[in-house]
Protein backbone atom coordinates (compact mmCIF):
# COMPACT_ATOMS: atom_id res chain seq x y z
CA UNK A 1 0.00 0.00 0.00
CA UNK A 2 1.47 3.33 -1.02
CA UNK A 3 1.94 5.78 1.85
CA UNK A 4 1.15 9.46 1.35
CA UNK A 5 2.89 11.44 4.07
CA UNK A 6 2.95 15.18 4.64
CA UNK A 7 6.35 16.82 4.03
CA UNK A 8 7.84 19.57 6.14
CA UNK A 9 10.83 21.25 4.49
CA UNK A 10 13.71 22.74 6.44
CA UNK A 11 16.66 24.42 4.69
CA UNK A 12 19.97 22.92 5.78
CA UNK A 13 23.18 24.79 6.54
CA UNK A 14 24.80 22.73 3.78
CA UNK A 15 22.35 24.05 1.22
CA UNK A 16 20.08 21.01 1.06
CA UNK A 17 16.64 20.37 2.49
CA UNK A 18 15.19 18.07 5.08
CA UNK A 19 11.72 16.62 4.61
CA UNK A 20 10.12 15.39 7.78
CA UNK A 21 8.08 12.27 7.00
CA UNK A 22 8.70 12.80 3.29
CA UNK A 23 6.79 10.70 0.78
CA UNK A 24 9.14 7.86 -0.12
CA UNK A 25 9.54 6.25 -3.52
CA UNK A 26 9.23 2.45 -3.59
CA UNK A 27 12.39 0.42 -4.05
CA UNK A 28 11.96 -2.18 -6.77
CA UNK A 29 14.14 -5.23 -7.31
CA UNK A 30 14.90 -8.55 -5.66
CA UNK A 31 16.04 -9.12 -2.11
CA UNK A 32 19.76 -9.54 -2.69
CA UNK A 33 21.50 -9.41 0.67
CA UNK A 34 20.80 -10.91 4.09
CA UNK A 35 22.74 -9.25 6.86
CA UNK A 36 24.13 -11.06 9.89
CA UNK A 37 25.51 -8.91 12.69
CA UNK A 38 28.94 -7.70 11.62
CA UNK A 39 31.63 -8.95 13.96
CA UNK A 40 32.80 -6.09 16.15
CA UNK A 41 34.43 -6.45 19.56
CA UNK A 42 32.27 -4.98 22.37
CA UNK A 43 33.90 -2.19 24.36
CA UNK A 44 34.54 -3.03 28.02
CA UNK A 45 32.19 -0.37 29.40
CA UNK A 46 29.12 -0.51 31.60
CA UNK A 47 25.92 0.87 30.01
CA UNK A 48 25.16 4.35 31.26
CA UNK A 49 28.51 4.87 32.93
CA UNK A 50 30.19 6.91 30.21
CA UNK A 51 29.53 8.32 26.73
CA UNK A 52 31.90 8.10 23.74
CA UNK A 53 34.42 10.87 23.16
CA UNK A 54 32.82 14.12 22.01
CA UNK A 55 33.20 14.84 18.30
CA UNK A 56 30.45 17.37 17.52
CA UNK A 57 32.72 20.35 16.91
CA UNK A 58 34.73 18.53 14.24
CA UNK A 59 32.10 18.88 11.50
CA UNK A 60 32.38 22.24 9.69
CA UNK A 61 29.53 24.71 9.96
CA UNK A 62 28.83 25.08 6.26
CA UNK A 63 26.91 28.21 5.28
CA UNK A 64 26.34 27.56 1.58
CA UNK A 65 26.95 24.62 -0.72
CA UNK A 66 28.47 21.32 0.37
CA UNK A 67 32.19 21.99 -0.26
CA UNK A 68 33.20 22.34 3.44
CA UNK A 69 31.40 19.10 4.32
CA UNK A 70 32.99 17.27 1.38
CA UNK A 71 36.46 18.48 2.35
CA UNK A 72 35.90 17.42 5.97
CA UNK A 73 34.63 13.97 4.89
CA UNK A 74 37.62 13.39 2.64
CA UNK A 75 40.02 14.30 5.44
CA UNK A 76 38.31 12.19 8.12
CA UNK A 77 37.98 9.26 5.70
CA UNK A 78 41.76 9.05 5.46
CA UNK A 79 42.00 8.91 9.27
CA UNK A 80 39.18 6.46 9.96
CA UNK A 81 38.82 4.29 6.87
CA UNK A 82 35.12 5.19 6.62
CA UNK A 83 34.09 5.89 3.01
CA UNK A 84 33.96 9.64 2.43
CA UNK A 85 30.49 9.36 0.91
CA UNK A 86 29.19 7.76 4.11
CA UNK A 87 30.92 10.39 6.27
CA UNK A 88 29.17 13.13 4.33
CA UNK A 89 25.84 11.62 5.33
CA UNK A 90 26.78 11.25 9.01
CA UNK A 91 28.20 14.79 9.11
CA UNK A 92 25.18 16.25 7.35
CA UNK A 93 22.84 14.55 9.83
CA UNK A 94 24.82 16.01 12.74
CA UNK A 95 24.62 19.49 11.22
CA UNK A 96 20.86 19.20 10.75
CA UNK A 97 20.31 18.11 14.33
CA UNK A 98 22.60 20.89 15.59
CA UNK A 99 20.22 23.32 13.89
CA UNK A 100 16.87 21.70 14.64
CA UNK A 101 17.55 19.90 17.94
CA UNK A 102 20.69 21.43 19.48
CA UNK A 103 20.02 19.92 22.89
CA UNK A 104 20.47 16.42 21.49
CA UNK A 105 24.24 16.85 20.97
CA UNK A 106 24.35 13.95 18.52
CA UNK A 107 27.77 13.21 17.04
CA UNK A 108 28.53 11.98 13.54
CA UNK A 109 30.74 9.36 15.22
CA UNK A 110 27.75 7.68 16.88
CA UNK A 111 25.96 7.46 13.54
CA UNK A 112 29.14 6.05 12.03
CA UNK A 113 29.33 3.41 14.76
CA UNK A 114 25.78 2.33 14.02
CA UNK A 115 26.38 2.44 10.27
CA UNK A 116 29.47 0.24 10.60
CA UNK A 117 27.59 -2.47 12.47
CA UNK A 118 24.40 -2.29 10.41
CA UNK A 119 25.88 -2.37 6.90
CA UNK A 120 29.62 -1.60 6.99
CA UNK A 121 28.75 1.95 5.91
CA UNK A 122 26.60 0.81 2.98
CA UNK A 123 29.16 -1.72 1.74
CA UNK A 124 27.69 -4.99 3.01
CA UNK A 125 27.85 -7.95 0.66
CA UNK A 126 30.21 -6.24 -1.78
CA UNK A 127 27.99 -3.21 -2.33
CA UNK A 128 29.54 0.21 -2.92
CA UNK A 129 28.06 3.62 -2.29
CA UNK A 130 27.60 5.61 -5.48
CA UNK A 131 27.97 9.36 -5.73
CA UNK A 132 24.20 9.55 -5.25
CA UNK A 133 24.53 7.86 -1.85
CA UNK A 134 22.81 4.64 -2.88
CA UNK A 135 24.46 1.22 -2.65
CA UNK A 136 25.13 -0.57 -5.91
CA UNK A 137 22.68 -3.26 -4.80
CA UNK A 138 19.86 -2.99 -2.26
CA UNK A 139 20.80 -3.81 1.33
CA UNK A 140 18.08 -6.02 2.79
CA UNK A 141 18.13 -7.79 6.15
CA UNK A 142 17.04 -11.27 7.17
CA UNK A 143 13.31 -12.08 7.34
CA UNK A 144 11.94 -11.17 10.76
CA UNK A 145 10.37 -14.57 11.31
CA UNK A 146 10.83 -15.01 15.05
CA UNK A 147 13.78 -17.36 14.71
CA UNK A 148 16.75 -17.17 17.09
CA UNK A 149 17.89 -13.60 17.60
CA UNK A 150 15.11 -11.84 15.67
CA UNK A 151 11.58 -10.69 16.40
CA UNK A 152 8.58 -11.86 14.43
CA UNK A 153 7.22 -8.94 12.43
CA UNK A 154 4.62 -9.62 9.77
CA UNK A 155 4.72 -7.58 6.58
CA UNK A 156 3.78 -3.92 7.01
CA UNK A 157 4.64 -2.50 3.58
CA UNK A 158 3.38 -5.04 1.05
CA UNK A 159 7.00 -5.73 0.12
CA UNK A 160 7.45 -2.17 -1.09
CA UNK A 161 10.80 -1.56 0.59
CA UNK A 162 12.08 -5.05 1.35
CA UNK A 163 10.67 -7.17 -1.49
CA UNK A 164 8.95 -9.47 1.03
CA UNK A 165 5.14 -9.40 1.20
CA UNK A 166 4.99 -11.94 4.04
CA UNK A 167 7.48 -10.72 6.63
CA UNK A 168 9.27 -7.46 7.26
CA UNK A 169 13.02 -7.10 6.74
CA UNK A 170 15.26 -4.23 7.74
CA UNK A 171 16.35 -2.13 4.78
CA UNK A 172 19.14 0.19 3.73
CA UNK A 173 22.49 1.25 5.19
CA UNK A 174 20.98 2.03 8.60
CA UNK A 175 18.67 -1.02 8.57
CA UNK A 176 15.22 0.44 9.15
CA UNK A 177 12.22 -1.83 9.58
CA UNK A 178 9.64 -0.64 7.00
CA UNK A 179 7.08 0.41 9.61
CA UNK A 180 9.73 2.44 11.44
CA UNK A 181 10.83 4.03 8.19
CA UNK A 182 7.24 5.07 7.48
CA UNK A 183 7.33 7.11 10.71
CA UNK A 184 10.85 8.55 10.48
CA UNK A 185 11.38 8.86 6.72
CA UNK A 186 13.62 11.85 5.98
CA UNK A 187 15.17 13.50 2.95
CA UNK A 188 18.81 14.25 3.65
CA UNK A 189 19.93 14.75 0.05
CA UNK A 190 17.26 17.26 -0.98
CA UNK A 191 15.77 15.28 -3.86
CA UNK A 192 12.22 15.60 -2.53
CA UNK A 193 11.74 12.07 -1.27
CA UNK A 194 12.83 9.78 1.54
CA UNK A 195 14.59 6.57 0.48
CA UNK A 196 15.86 4.12 3.14
CA UNK A 197 18.51 2.85 0.72
CA UNK A 198 19.95 6.36 0.23
CA UNK A 199 22.49 6.95 2.98
CA UNK A 200 21.85 10.70 3.47
CA UNK A 201 18.15 9.98 4.01
CA UNK A 202 18.84 6.97 6.23
CA UNK A 203 21.43 8.73 8.41
CA UNK A 204 19.15 11.71 8.96
CA UNK A 205 16.24 9.45 9.87
CA UNK A 206 18.48 7.58 12.31
CA UNK A 207 19.61 10.87 13.86
CA UNK A 208 16.02 12.04 14.36
CA UNK A 209 15.11 8.67 15.87
CA UNK A 210 17.99 8.82 18.35
CA UNK A 211 17.12 12.37 19.42
CA UNK A 212 13.40 11.83 20.00
CA UNK A 213 11.78 13.21 23.14
CA UNK A 214 14.46 15.74 23.97
CA UNK A 215 17.11 13.07 24.51
CA UNK A 216 20.66 14.31 25.14
CA UNK A 217 23.01 12.04 23.21
CA UNK A 218 25.98 13.86 24.75
CA UNK A 219 25.26 12.50 28.23
CA UNK A 220 26.02 8.92 29.34
CA UNK A 221 22.40 8.11 30.22
CA UNK A 222 21.02 9.71 27.06
CA UNK A 223 23.58 8.10 24.77
CA UNK A 224 22.91 4.61 26.06
CA UNK A 225 19.14 5.09 26.00
CA UNK A 226 19.30 6.23 22.40
CA UNK A 227 21.53 3.43 21.14
CA UNK A 228 19.64 0.74 23.03
CA UNK A 229 16.40 2.09 21.55
CA UNK A 230 17.95 1.39 18.15
CA UNK A 231 18.79 -2.18 19.15
CA UNK A 232 17.93 -3.33 22.66
CA UNK A 233 21.12 -5.29 23.26
CA UNK A 234 23.89 -4.39 25.70
CA UNK A 235 26.45 -6.07 23.47
CA UNK A 236 25.21 -3.99 20.53
CA UNK A 237 25.54 -0.80 22.56
CA UNK A 238 29.06 -1.74 23.64
CA UNK A 239 30.04 -2.36 20.03
CA UNK A 240 28.66 0.99 18.91
CA UNK A 241 30.45 2.65 21.83
CA UNK A 242 33.83 1.22 20.87
CA UNK A 243 33.45 2.24 17.26
CA UNK A 244 32.07 5.71 18.00
CA UNK A 245 34.77 6.43 20.57
CA UNK A 246 37.54 5.37 18.17
CA UNK A 247 36.06 7.30 15.25
CA UNK A 248 35.72 10.47 17.33
CA UNK A 249 39.33 10.30 18.48
CA UNK A 250 40.65 9.47 15.01
CA UNK A 251 38.58 12.27 13.49
CA UNK A 252 40.24 14.84 15.74
CA UNK A 253 43.82 13.68 15.20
Amino acid sequence: MRLALVALVVVLASGGVWLLNATSAPQAGPVTTEIPALQVQPAPVQPGAVAPAAAADSVPQATAGVAPLVAWANQVSRRTGIPARALRSYGNAELVLRSTTPGCRLSWATLAGIGRIESNHGQYGGARLGDDGRPTKPIIGVPLDGSAGVKHISDTDGGRYDGDATLDRAVGPMQFIPSTWAKWASDGDGDGRGDPQQIDDAALAAARYLCVGGRDMGSPAGWWAGVLSYNNSVSYGQKVFGLADAYAKQGRS
